[in-house]
């Protein structure tokens, strides 16, 4: 098979480690067919890939007029068999085969207008255009690779897809990353244990405001305690951290892969506080780490952290509070939680995600 992977946001976060660990476990686990891998210029000239995965310089973002004019062309030219786009940016005018990755459907459930800089018009022609992408990738596509059975559910329910067209492919953890024993690098931040952990981005559905809330109730009892939050310094951080700027909270900013793994080992308790998720890989980085979870059992929660994890519902301020609290003051809950959390990690992994992926790709050129 000539197969195609959109490699294009191969540094950006989310989707950025989809990517990278779906390539990596690919080049390990397929000797055979061939790979062609399309890459922003930056990545073209620094990425080094062996055999059968060769690299296509193809300069340009996504949701730009040059995807899709030009990214059709550049495929056709490619004869692929099956290309694999890991975000719905699906070219309208591309009329191969091919497979799209849908990890959440956040952005249809939580609208993000405040961080725009466009006027309102704009915005809603950005917004529609961003609709008739999504429902050409859902539609068109010979197969639909969703993180959870919570975000195929999700499909099945509001866009009306068979559920024969979607393979649920979970995502996994770098354990190797996250069993390192790092120095720690608390005294940067000004970190003093015990503290809360949390780090992702500040979107509106990631209910940071609730956690900051809980954890001033929470303070109330324990004043040494801390809340420490890292993530990106996007709009929604500074936002929040102009409103939020309390005794006590700590926000890091970006951090370290290294300075990461230290916030997690050293947290007393690490929260997740979303109103949505599509998968939540955090869950699984803090149980690497032996790092007792405490979540909301919204979206695709409770199914990536199984019996793991202490559960609140996001929507209820005092039952946040009460269960965040009762593990942080219980020894024997943080350590059956990290028990249960190694064991629990262990069902999820990168090289099964890859290989799962192998096999969609196989049945959809075989259609």
């Amino acid at each position: 098979m000539r197969i195609v992977i959109d490699g294009r946001m191969y540094k950006e976060s989310g989707i950025g480690r989809y990517i990278r660990n779906l390539i990596t476990n690919l080049q390990s686990l397929d000797k055979y067919n061939e790979y062609y891998i399309l890459q922003l210029k930056a990545d073209y000239d620094t990425l080094v890939y062996h055999n059968n995965f060769k690299k296509v310089l193809t300069d340009f973002k996504w949701y730009g007029v040059k995807e899709q004019i030009e990214l059709p062309g550049i495929l056709n030219n490619l004869k692929a068999d099956i290309v694999h786009f890991p975000h719905f940016n699906v070219p309208i005018f591309y009329k191969g085969k091919f497979v799209v990755t849908i990890h959440d459907l956040i952005h249809q459930h939580f609208q993000m207008k405040r961080a725009t800089t466009l006027d309102p018009i704009a915005y809603r022609f950005k917004q529609f255009g961003y609709k008739k992408v999504f429902i050409n990738s859902v539609v068109n596509s010979k197969k639909i690779l969703v993180p959870s059975e919570y975000v195929k559910q999700t499909l099945i329910r509001e866009w009306k897809v068979d559920e024969r067209k979607i393979a649920v492919t979970p995502e996994a953890v770098d354990d190797k990353l996250f069993t390192t024993h790092f120095t720690r690098k608390m005294k940067k931040f000004g970190i003093e244990r015990p503290y809360i952990f949390y780090v992702g981005n500040a979107h509106p559905h990631k209910n940071i405001e609730g956690l900051i809330k809980s954890f001033l109730a929470l303070k109330e009892k324990n004043k040494d305690l801390q809340l420490v939050l890292s993530g990106h310094n996007n709009y929604f951080w500074q936002k929040i951290k102009s409103e939020n700027n309390f005794e006590g909270i700590i926000y890091t900013g970006e951090v370290t892969d290294e300075e990461l793994v230290s916030l997690y080992k050293n947290a007393k308790v690490f929260v997740m506080p979303s109103y949505e998720e599509g998968f939540g890989i955090p869950i699984l980085e803090a149980m690497v780490c032996s790092c007792p979870v405490v979540s909301s059992d919204a979206g695709s929660l409770k199914e990536v952290g199984g019996n793991a994890a202490v559960y609140f519902d996001p929507k209820d301020q005092g039952n946040m509070v009460d269960k965040i609290d009762m593990v942080l003051n219980s020894e024997k809950i943080q350590k059956a939680l990290i028990e249960k959390g190694k064991k629990r990690v262990k069902l999820f992994s990168w090289e099964k995600f890859a290989k799962q992926t192998l096999e969609v790709y196989q049945k959809c050129v075989l259609q």
